[in-house]
């Protein structure tokens, strides 16, 4: 994979393209800045905001985001800057949100990250949640999870991929207005590294960003690795695919704990990443609720 985008961020994550505006949306997490970069023409554009960026998707309604800010949901209009706080997320808990992406039907999912406040341990006391089209937010029926990750779905919506990073594992679960029994779909736990973002191609493919591993392994859908893509920093964090008929993998990556040493090796740390691929993505999905109107900045 080759940079595009040199962005040195922190904790670069939650990428997404947008075929209306034909640019990529990410999130450096602990900048608490949403970027955009436009690839045609090589502009880039930042968003600073209230509080860490953790996951977000388009909305249906032109010129608004739906985001999973570290301790709520909120509607952001991009024109000026606008948020509506829709809910706080498990506000008794010391947890802030993370991983997510909208279901085929137009659902956003996502799942939170244990902050524990002496700095010790991560513990599996978060969850997963689902904000649906008519803004009501409902709890998931999966296992605690200390740090989410890898949510995805699958062409036609009917499986859900997700994780915990810690456990470095991979699970998937039959998916709709019910879930199903959940099982293993991909094992890490004989690797240094951790399963993180994930998104899936038109052919049903798996692509993960494996942190500690500096790849994205693309795995088939009966589990099965099909290929790994090698990058020059050692923390990707999620791919997406977009581009000319969705051809070009995108990935972003991360600086976040490394050291000094570290970072002379992997100069291009935080850097965003691509490589054109021998298959296509999907449009990705957009959240099907519809912001307030009269919101003011």
């Amino acid at each position: 994979m080759q940079p595009v985008l040199e962005a040195r961020n922190t904790l670069g994550e939650g990428i997404v393209w947008c075929e209306r505006a034909r640019a990529l949306y990410w999130t450096d997490i602990h900048a608490a800045t949403l970027w955009r970069h436009t690839p045609t023409s090589g502009e880039t554009k930042q968003w600073r905001l209230p509080e860490r960026l953790a996951s977000f998707a388009l909305c249906e309604t032109d010129g608004w985001l739906l985001l999973a800010l570290a301790s709520r949901l909120a509607f952001f209009r991009l024109e000026d800057g606008a948020l509506h706080t829709l809910h706080e997320v498990e506000p008794g808990l010391p947890t802030r949100c993370n991983d997510g992406a909208c279901d085929r039907q137009g659902r956003f999912v996502f799942g939170t990250l244990h902050e524990p406040a002496d700095g010790g341990a991560k513990q599996p006391i978060g969850g997963f949640w689902r904000l649906n089209a008519d803004l009501t937010l409902e709890k998931l029926p999966l296992e605690g999870v200390a740090i989410s990750n890898s949510l995805a779905f699958s062409p036609d919506g009917g499986m859900l991929y997700y994780c915990d990073s810690l456990a470095r594992t991979i699970r998937c679960c039959a998916y709709g207005d019910t879930l199903g029994p959940s099982r293993l779909f991909a094992d890490l736990t004989d690797t240094n590294g951790e399963p993180d973002g994930s998104c899936v191609d038109a052919d049903g493919g798996l692509w993960n960003a494996q942190w500690g591993l500096g790849r994205v392994v693309r795995y088939r859908a009966d589990g099965g690795v099909d290929r790994i893509l090698p990058l020059p920093a050692s923390q990707p964090t999620r791919p997406a695919f977009g581009g000319t008929a969705l051809g070009t993998l995108y990935v972003t990556s991360a600086r976040d704990g490394l050291d000094a040493a570290t970072l002379a090796r992997e100069p291009l740390a935080g850097a965003l990443f691509a490589a054109r691929t021998d298959v296509r993505g999907l449009p990705e999905p957009r959240f099907a609720g519809v912001p307030p109107a009269g919101v003011a900045p």
